[in-house]
């Protein structure tokens, strides 16, 4: 379903996993169905936002590296 981009089958899924006995893929499909149609669209449209998430993330981890050291020494130089 993931790599060959067949959302259309998530709904078939989603009863399997409800008919099993395991409860945390239950709350899984629980926290899906809140936003089914956006899930069913990342796994069939061809687009992705992967090159803006990479650039979040750089940009996120630079901010907590240098977080506490902006001091007017820093800031000066």
């Amino acid at each position: 379903m993931l790599t060959e981009r067949e959302g259309e089958r998530l709904p078939e899924w989603l009863d399997a996993v409800r008919k099993d006995d395991l409860p945390s893929l239950h709350a899984l499909a629980a926290g899906i169905d809140r936003d089914r149609d956006a899930v069913i669209a990342g796994l069939t449209l061809p687009w992705s936002s992967g090159i803006v998430e990479g650039h979040v993330n750089r940009i996120k981890m630079l901010k907590r590296q240098t977080f506490g050291r902006a001091g007017f020494r820093l800031l000066r130089k």
